[in-house]
């Protein structure tokens, strides 16, 4: 990403807790969660049961997209992230340790939950991002491709 973009989309999602998550489900039609995260500059990392929906759309197709917002009031001052990338199982321990750590600090009550077998971690590796910012001018959006 351009250092400028990359920065942006880093710094926000830094300061969000959730995104809307989109996958496709079994059908070929697209299913959104919402889901607590822990990001690293602009790769986007979360836990699930390997049960639910999203781990089992996510096994059959990694293909996802994402949005980080807030619920504005003034359109003018709307600022977000929107993101298409592939979602990949996490298994490295080292970093498992690390996000969880983010996770906890982000949301203290993961401390206080039990250990259960069935999370899995995933990785969203960006694609495609945009950086939106309608402070800038209405539909104002900052572009980065992967590759370019």
């Amino acid at each position: 990403m351009s250092n400028d973009v990359s920065t942006k989309i880093s710094d926000y999602l830094g300061s969000h807790r959730y995104l809307n998550l989109a996958t496709i489900g079994p059908d070929g039609r697209p299913v959104a969660h919402t889901v607590g995260y822990a990001a690293e500059g602009t790769t986007v990392y979360f836990m699930t049961d390997k049960k639910s929906r999203k781990a089992r759309n996510i096994g059959v197709n990694p293909a996802v997209a994402f949005t980080v917002d807030e619920d504005y009031t003034d359109l003018s001052k709307i600022q977000g992230v929107q993101m298409k990338g592939k979602a990949e199982p996490v298994t490295d321990k080292a970093v498992i340790d690390r996000i969880v750590e983010k996770m906890v600090a982000k949301f203290s009550q993961i401390a206080q939950m039990p250990k259960n077998p069935d999370y899995v971690f995933f990785r969203i590796v960006p694609e495609e991002a945009y950086f939106i910012d309608n402070s800038l001018g209405f539909g104002h959006r900052d572009e980065w491709k992967k590759g370019s």
